[in-house]
């Protein structure tokens, strides 16, 4: 990943601009049913009150675990998935209140780009059928005007224009993918969530579509919400980065705060599982103990606490009445009682300056 380029802007160098995307305490549930008439009986808490907003030109990486609801978030925000409850708003309009023509006006500039480059291209469909589709849906090009338009795409994201006549099955993986980019693109979005797209490539591949990337967001100054699960990837792409567990942010800082000073103990384990190109010198690999909760009955109090090390180390200097013994995995574990019956909000810790602040939400913060 050393042939990255970095960033367009150093997160703290520069002030924050205007919000393309605000994301207000977005729910997705969904129902569980059983019986004969299948009647709900729960609900899978699949992304629970999260908030984020994405700035013009900038990257917030959003990572966790797999199935913690980074992918759900993508897609809800766009209206691919019915969202519970919340807010979306695209430079300050409700875009979950509007329908028909103003929503097809406002699909326009916020794009998806899947992770899987396979099934993500129709396989009946010429490549310059799929991207010049949405030219044509919205109006914007037909005929000679939309081939020239689809030769050009495909020119800014490396492939030759000649290739517009060839179907999905005849590329690569990397060439795949950058036929969903140049699709993406093709509306000239200024929003762009990247689910996972390199995850499915080898390693380098995956430097061209991230430096491709990087440089489309310098022209066009695209802001990107970059989720992935490879965390060499989101420090060294993202300005920011927001950390998932169990359907909630947990922590959120700009880049190389998070990854200099993470101050969540979840967050800390995930950087210690991070591989390193040199294994010297060692660092302290921290196991988290325990499987990862239902998402359809998720712990009380901190979602994280079951698994969580601090609260373990916190319990044996605290008087026992702050005490509380619990059971994960057969084992009897005894922790702080406010992070079984209170839910830390996320809350922030202040940085050397207001662009180096924080958001935790951790009882235990302050111990890091």
């Amino acid at each position: 990943m050393n042939s990255m380029n970095a960033p367009s802007t150093s997160p703290a160098a520069s002030s924050v601009p205007t919000p393309v995307v605000q994301v207000m305490n977005l729910r997705t549930y969904f129902p569980i049913r059983r019986g004969l008439f299948s009647s709900v009986v729960g609900h899978v808490k699949a992304v629970d009150d999260v908030s984020f907003s994405v700035p013009v030109g900038r990257t917030l990486g959003l990572v966790g675990e797999s199935g913690c609801g980074k992918t759900t978030v993508g897609r809800t925000l766009l209206r691919l998935i019915p969202a519970t409850g919340g807010e979306v708003r695209y430079k300050g309009r409700d875009f979950f209140s509007v329908e028909g023509r103003e929503l097809r006006q406002l699909r326009r500039h916020m794009q998806i780009i899947f992770q899987d480059p396979v099934s993500s291209l129709n396989p009946r469909m010429t490549i310059g059928n799929i991207i010049g589709e949405p030219l044509s849906v919205h109006g914007i090009a037909t005929g000679r005007a939309r081939d020239d338009r689809v030769a050009e795409l495909l020119q800014r994201v490396g492939l030759d224009p000649a290739y517009s006549v060839r179907y999905p099955h005849e590329f690569s993986g990397g060439q795949r993918q950058r036929i969903g980019i140049a699709r993406a693109l093709a509306l000239g979005p200024d929003f762009i969530v990247c689910d996972e797209p390199v995850s499915a490539l080898d390693v380098s591949i995956q430097s061209q579509i991230l430096n491709l990337l990087n440089d489309l967001q310098k022209e066009r100054n695209i802001a990107y919400l970059f989720i992935a699960h490879n965390l060499a990837v989101v420090e060294h792409f993202s300005h920011e980065v927001a950390v998932m567990y169990l359907g909630r942010i947990v922590e959120k800082a700009p880049s190389e705060i998070l990854y200099a000073r993470p101050r969540h103990p979840y967050t800390q384990a995930l950087l210690s599982a991070a591989p390193e190109p040199d294994p010297r010198p060692r660092k302290k690999r921290i196991v988290l103990s325990g499987e990862v909760p239902s998402p359809s009955n998720p712990p009380t109090g901190c979602a994280f606490h079951p698994r969580c090390s601090l609260t373990r180390d916190a319990a044996r200097e605290a008087d026992a009445r702050d005490t509380t013994e619990i059971t994960t995995g057969g084992i009897k574990l005894r922790i702080l009682s406010r992070c079984v019956n209170e839910r830390p909000p996320l809350e922030t810790v202040p940085g050397s300056s207001p662009a180096a602040d924080q958001l935790c939400a951790c009882w235990l913060k302050d111990r890091m």
